[in-house]
């Protein structure tokens, strides 16, 4: 079967945060994102901020990180049903913030949250931002973290490069791949 990226559809934002102030980066314009795909899916996706969603015109498209990462899905097996992609921020970074602050804030408010409320049953962090977030570790590494689960927060937690990092190098698509693959078949055998 062919692969062909599509625009998952978006997860609206809680109305309790839907105004939240409390990092700061309402202050950027951007608008908050709360997740794409299936809220119920068994595998969430930790990525580190929302890209660019639409065009200049306003019309949704598929980025570049979301086409590799829906194409690496496809070739591990899972379908989109599986998936549900999330951010350590909610809102896109135009300008310079407090990162390691803001990071944490969102970490608190929102993804704790998310957790509680759709209880995944993996979580897969893709890029060192999101590693290091929900890990709570500064020093934490893909390169040494990857390709077997661990128990981060109470959850089966792989880690894997992000899309984008994949798509600057190519060499790094093999172990993306992959990443993509043990995760799949972890998540399979706990059905």
């Amino acid at each position: 079967m062919d692969f062909k990226p599509e625009v998952w559809p978006e997860d609206p934002v809680p109305e309790k945060f839907k105004h939240c102030k409390t990092c700061g980066l309402y202050k950027q314009g951007t608008r908050m994102v709360w997740g794409e795909g299936n809220p119920n899916a068994p595998i969430m996706i930790l990525l580190d901020n929302p890209g660019a969603r639409e065009d200049r015109k306003g019309h949704p498209y598929v980025c570049g990180t979301r086409e590799t990462l829906q194409r690496a899905a496809h070739q591990a097996g899972l379908k989109k049903e599986d998936l549900y992609v999330t951010y350590v921020l909610k809102r896109r970074p135009i300008r310079a913030y407090d990162k390691p602050s803001t990071r944490a804030i969102c970490m608190e408010t929102h993804l704790t949250w998310q957790l509680e409320n759709q209880k995944p049953r993996l979580v897969f962090c893709l890029g060192n931002v999101a590693v290091q977030s929900f890990f709570k570790d500064p020093k934490a590494e893909i390169k040494t973290l990857r390709g077997v689960p661990h128990n981060i927060q109470g959850y089966p937690t792989f880690v894997a490069y992000h899309p984008l990092a994949v798509r600057r190098c190519p060499n790094l698509m093999s172990g993306f791949i992959e990443d993509w693959v043990a995760m799949a078949r972890y998540i399979k055998s706990l059905r």
